[in-house]
Parts: structure tokens; sequence; C-alpha cells
């Protein structure tokens, strides 16, 4: 097989990866809960991580960066934190872990404002000007890198059209691990990442580090291993955001990924953007392919098959070439319909895609365009 549905969950892991993985499950305790030497050794690990996530990514120190299962955890803590009664601005390149908390927040009495794109595909800063000034927003939540085109706004230039005192959260699903991503120097108060994408920790690792200007409230209440005698959640982090057990595996394999990502950042970016180049090139030149993306450091290329429906091209793809791909609205509707589309094909690539993969993808995407609608 092929794997190019990386954007969904990486498809290969550093060998450092699998071992610290491995090894967790072999020997692990349960972190903080036992005053034994394997749980303090355990614990000492996640306390570790927290401080090698908090440089990574230019975080507040450790004790603001809470572990989550995924993303989507993530985004969820951060969004549903923030008042019933608040303005708070998104864009339709979104994904449902924005776009669904947020939706519920509007039915509590939130008001949400939708950025719409302009023609190059990129958020439209004028209609931000507008939407800012027109009453100022509690938070803003914007995507680093859009999961079905590879777009990526400058947040840096957004950080400036927002009011100082707005909280700024961010969707690192897809940047995270591809590009350089420093919390304080963008501005980002909250930043939410998923670990077994360009990260390449295995699924179940995720993470929520955030400023001292949010106080991110739990959505899950239980054991923390601290206060026992309190009925209701410590009131310090990380411990407030952190109810039940840790998973181990999993923060360990998102510690050796970080570890591994501080010395091959640069040249994974420069090898997934010459695939995305690549791609983009070839199937440009391919009868009846409509492409929706450009040359990016995050491996996705989406595209459309003018003969045939999105998921019946992943389906070919799968059964005839034995190539992994993924069709459909890639739960981010709005944007498909900013682009007019009902669906799209995403190729997505990590630097550990093998080279020749971009030929035989594109070739098997030539030979499926010739066939009759």
């Amino acid at each position: 097989m092929i794997y190019l549905d990386n954007a969904a969950t990486g498809g290969f892991k550093p060998d450092c990866v699998i071992t610290a993985a491995a090894a967790a499950l072999a020997t692990a305790a349960n972190p903080g809960r036992s005053g034994h030497k394997l749980s303090l050794a355990c614990m000492e690990r996640v306390y570790s991580t927290r401080n090698l996530l908090s440089d990574f990514f230019g975080g507040y120190g450790y004790e603001r960066v809470v572990f989550t299962k995924n993303c989507t955890e993530a985004l969820n803590i951060a969004i549903l934190s923030l008042p019933a009664d608040s303005k708070i601005i998104t864009t339709v390149a979104e994904h449902n872990s924005v776009l669904r908390p947020l939706e519920h927040l509007k039915k509590l009495g939130a008001e949400v404002e939708y950025i719409p794109l302009n023609d190059d595909g990129d958020i439209d800063l004028n209609a931000l000007k507008r939407a800012v000034g027109s009453a100022p927003p509690r938070a803003a939540v914007i995507t680093l890198a859009s999961n079905v085109t590879g777009t990526a706004p400058d947040i840096a230039l957004v950080k400036k059209i927002l009011p100082a005192d707005c909280l700024l959260i961010c969707d690192g699903a897809q940047a995270c691990g591809h590009v350089p991503v420093d919390m304080r120097a963008l501005g980002i108060d909250a930043l939410a990442v998923a670990g077994h994408k360009g990260m390449l920790g295995i699924q179940g690792s995720g993470a929520l580090l955030f400023s001292e200007r949010f106080n991110p409230q739990p959505i899950t209440y239980g054991g923390t291993g601290s206060e026992s005698y309190n009925l209701d959640m410590p009131d310090f982090y990380p411990d407030k955001l952190e109810s039940g057990t840790l998973n181990f595996p999993a923060i360990v394999s998102l510690a050796e990924g970080a570890i591994y990502l501080k010395q091959h950042l640069g040249e994974h970016r420069a090898a997934v953007e010459n695939f995305t180049a690549r791609t983009i090139e070839n199937l440009k030149k391919t009868e009846n392919v409509c492409v929706f993306s450009k040359p990016n450091p995050y491996g996705i290329v989406s595209f459309r098959l003018n003969n045939m429906q999105s998921e019946m091209v992943a389906y070919a793809l799968s059964e005839e070439f034995g190539i992994c791909v993924r069709g459909g609205l890639h739960c981010a509707p709005l944007i498909h319909r900013a682009l007019g589309s009902d669906g799209l094909v995403r190729a997505s690539f990590s630097a550990f895609t093998p080279p020749s993969a971009v030929e035989s993808f594109t070739a098997a995407v030539g030979a499926l365009s010739l066939r009759k609608a």
C-alpha cells in the first residue's frame, strides 16, 4: 500500500517513538497516583514532557500544558471555557472540532461570526476587520492550516487586527510538527495540538497549551491524585483539567516525536513541500482534474475529478491501485460550501512518503480521470 492519508493520522513513526511507547506499555505504572518508585518515575517523565512541549511551542510553562486524547478534546476544553454570552470570531475554513462546540455555545447565547475566504482561498482580512469593528470579540478561533486545502493564514497579521484583549485560540492539528509554532511570538493564547499527525506520536496523544491570560475550565471531572479530600476539581493547573489516568504511552510517544522533530523539522518541511509541489504540478496536467491546493508544508493536496465522486475516487485508488487517500468533506463542511465543492479527494504526504509515490499516485489518478462518468 502507498499511504497518503497522513493528515488524518501519520502513517509512519520513527523508531524512537515506537520504542518509547512499547516500553511504556511494558513497564509503566500510573503516573501521579502512587508513591512507589515506578509511579514516581512515570510522573517525572510526564513532567519533563510538559516542559519539552512548552519549549517546543514557545509556551507559558509546564503547568499550562495539559494532555488530552486528541486535538478535538483540546479544542473543546478551550472553546467551552468561553462565557456563553461571548462574541466569537472564526472562519469558514474550520474543522468540526471547532464548528460544533461553537454551535453549542450559540445555543447558549453566544454570537459567532464566520469570516469568509477571499478569491485566493485565504481568510478575508477585510471581512475580519469589519467583524472586529462592529463589536469587539471575546475570542477568535482560527486554524493554523486548513485540513482541506493546506492554506494557512498569516496568524501574526490576524493578531494585529484583533483587539488587544481578544483571546486567540488556534487549531494546530495540521500545522504542528510541520512548521515552527511559537505561541509567545505569535500572541496565541491557546494552542490545540494533535499528537498523532505531524508531531509523530501515536493515536491517543494530544495537548492544550495556554497563556496566563486564559483560564480554561474542566469539561470532565474525576480523580487527579491531588486534593483527594476536595469534592471539587483542584483550582490549579494542570490538575484542574486532567481527571482520570493519563495515557502514559501516548505522552511519551509525543515527547519522542518532539525530540525527533527538534533535529529534523527543517528537512521534513522541505521534503513535504517538494511532494506537494510535484503532485500539484502533475495533477494540473491531468484531464478532468481540478486542484484546490497550492504547494504547502503541511502535505495536503486536494482535488476533484469531474467524472467521479470523491468517495468513489478514494475507493478506486484503494481497491485498484493500493493507494490510501481520503474522499468527502473531511469534517469541514463550511469550506466546501465556500469552494463550491460537494467533496474533494485529499492526498496527504509526510516526510516518510517514498518519493516514487508522487508518480504512482498521479498516474493512478490519470487512469481514473479517463473513465466515463
